[in-house]
């Protein structure tokens, strides 16, 4: 099976990842020399720790040689485009319509985490798109959360859930609505996190550790706010806010860090050093 993957940051490297080790033919696209070999290296990186650790147990050069990157799509007989390009909803619209001419007959699935698919299925073929959210690091979480807007073909929704559960992910599927379902439930507890650390009723580490053990959370929100990056959380907490109202609305620690560029752990520095 041919798969697209268009976007190759860190949840694309990741989802070319899974593809790979799933047995898929993986085409990955990004914009530029630059990038395309960012995008090569970041994919063989991710092959590599997961040998390290324990957790593939396949020849890395061999999932590799099913991997294409390249800096236009152009025909390709692919059965599944996975966009993974930032959270712009302008930019996503462009990459799945270019997507849908370039793979005229494939499945488009958007990695958004909050946005809207029947906005970004508006104008393509809409029974044939949905949302596919994976989660970061995608080679270890283990959960896929579908989308369905109104539109979708029930068949097609059928065929996303068999192709992420063949890679070994376990699917929940939501109505298309504000940040779905883990976005929306992530962010409220994230942004009240924040509001926690802001009028100083415990330290982040403290408030981590307290979510961890007594509530079982394998990472507490804040360092999971840093794996995010506090500008994705910052531009969801925005959208959420103009959605479904002031409940959303971001703490000023949060927009202080993303203006003094403290993005988390891309940066070295959000609210734990990395």
């Amino acid at each position: 099976m041919i798969t697209v993957v268009v976007g190759g940051g860190t949840m694309g490297a990741g989802i070319a990842h899974v593809l790979l080790a799933g047995g898929h033919e993986v085409v990955l696209a990004e914009s530029g020399a630059e990038r395309v070999a960012a995008a090569r290296r970041a994919v063989e990186t991710s092959l590599a720790k997961a040998v390290e650790r324990g957790r593939l147990d396949r020849d890395p050069e061999e999932l590799l040689a099913n991997l294409t990157v390249v800096e236009q799509l152009a025909d390709v007989p692919a059965e599944l485009v996975i966009e993974a390009v930032p959270e712009d909803i302008a930019l996503k619209r462009r990459v799945l319509t270019a997507a849908a001419n370039a793979c005229p007959d494939a499945v488009l699935a958007s990695n958004t985490s909050s946005l809207s698919i029947g906005e970004l299925a508006r104008g393509l073929p809409g029974e044939r798109v949905l949302g596919m959210h994976f989660f970061n690091p995608v080679p270890v979480q283990g959960l896929v959360e579908l989308v369905r807007h109104d539109g979708l073909s029930p068949a097609v929704l059928a065929k996303a859930r068999k192709w992420a559960e063949q890679l070994g992910k376990t699917v929940i599927e939501v109505r298309d609505s504000p940040g779905f379902a883990t976005s929306r439930l992530g962010v409220a507890v994230g942004l009240e996190a924040i509001r926690m650390l802001e009028e100083g009723v415990a330290t982040a580490d403290d408030i981590d550790t307290g979510m961890r053990l007594g509530y079982g959370w394998p990472m507490g929100p804040l360092r999971l706010t840093d794996l995010v990056g506090l500008d994705v959380r910052l531009a969801i907490a925005e959208h959420l806010t103009a959605e479904l109202g002031p409940r959303f609305e971001p703490p000023g620690l949060l927009r202080d860090k993303v203006a003094r560029g403290e993005l988390g752990r891309k940066t070295g520095r959000g609210f734990f050093t990395w």
